[in-house]
């Protein structure tokens, strides 16, 4: 039995090491190439089969991609919301890699602490929450970092905006002025409006589609601001330039909250992390003694009640130093 925890211990770390590594690491710029030379000896190249051949290996590589993603889909609740979540990141994350990186940290988990000599439940339902919680943590931290990153970018692309208004420009030249030179997440979802407005979508729902999509309120302002100016009339070019320094200030006002709000976080985060420390440390200094709650049910059930009001405990502590504006 030991064996084969071992080899279950084994084959969940690589696959959550391989596929996180793939997921974060984005498209790689060598296959990229690769591909695209490949596509051009396709459509130039004298060898006709080799190129219905490669052609095929793609067909049956995406129709096994897409079984995963089906077969994750049926699985998750709420697919369509998740996949959102997932294009919100900016990275190549499908949702089949996401439910294998999900499924090999609770086989980890739960094989690390079957091994340590914990029951089966136990290790069961802390391979469920490590599961769960870790790829969705980490979900959300790239998405508020791209989204941050955004939002701090973006009163400098609506500056570009009213610049090329105020050069004669109509509004549909400079959103793609706007995706070909501002970089980030800025660019590339400039980008994605202007080539959804290339195949026939107007701009009102192009950018409507952003905003739902980005779920954040400085584009959803623009997208209003622009449906507006449109129905009413108006100088577009002052308008946005006024669009530009509410968000600027809006970003001040944020870091000012953030900076005023610090110290209550600081101590939110140190009182509740603080169980979790102690357990560890006492665990390291004395394994003995805290082995009971791997062991005795009663024990367990104790650890468990606790684990789950010192979770309220930090969630309306998170509430509390979490401001809006």
């Amino acid at each position: 039995m030991d064996m084969i925890y071992i080899v279950i211990l084994a084959v969940g770390v690589l696959g959550a090491l391989l596929l996180g590594a793939q997921a974060l690491a984005g498209p790689n710029p060598r296959k990229a190439l690769k591909r695209r030379m490949e596509l051009v000896k396709e459509r130039h190249g004298d060898s006709a089969l080799a190129a219905n051949a490669q052609a095929q290996i793609r067909k049956l590589m995406a129709a096994r991609a897409s079984r995963v993603d089906s077969w994750a889909s049926t699985l998750m609740p709420k697919p369509a919301l998740m996949r959102q979540r997932l294009e919100r990141t900016g990275k190549d994350i499908t949702l089949g890699k996401y439910a294998m990186i999900s499924l090999g940290l609770l086989l980890f988990v739960a094989a690390l602490l079957m091994i340590k000599g914990a029951p089966f439940l136990l290790a069961l339902f802390a391979g469920l929450f490590f599961g769960v919680a870790v790829p969705h943590f980490v979900v959300n931290f790239l998405i508020g970092r791209r989204l941050k990153q955004f939002n701090s970018n973006f009163p400098d692309a609506i500056e570009l905006m009213v610049r090329g208004l105020r050069s004669g420009l109509p509004i549909t030249e400079t959103l793609g002025i706007v995706a070909g030179e501002i970089t980030g997440p800025v660019g590339a979802e400039f980008r994605s409006v202007a080539d959804k407005m290339k195949i026939g979508r107007t701009m009102e729902v192009s950018l409507q589609e952003t905003a739902d999509r980005l779920g954040t309120a400085e584009f959803q302002f623009f997208v209003i601001t622009l449906a507006i100016q449109r129905e009413t009339g108006g100088n577009l070019a002052e308008t946005l330039s006024n669009l530009a320094d509410v968000l600027r200030k809006r970003g001040q006002m944020k870091l000012k909250i953030k900076a005023m709000s610090s110290e209550s976080k600081a101590s939110a985060f140190i009182l509740g992390s603080l169980p979790f420390v102690v357990f560890a440390l006492v665990s390291m200094v004395n394994p003995k003694y805290m082995s009971g709650f791997f062991v005795d049910e009663r024990l367990i059930i104790a650890g468990l009640g606790g684990m789950c009001w010192m979770g309220i405990g930090v969630f309306i502590m998170a509430k509390m130093v979490n401001f809006e504006i």
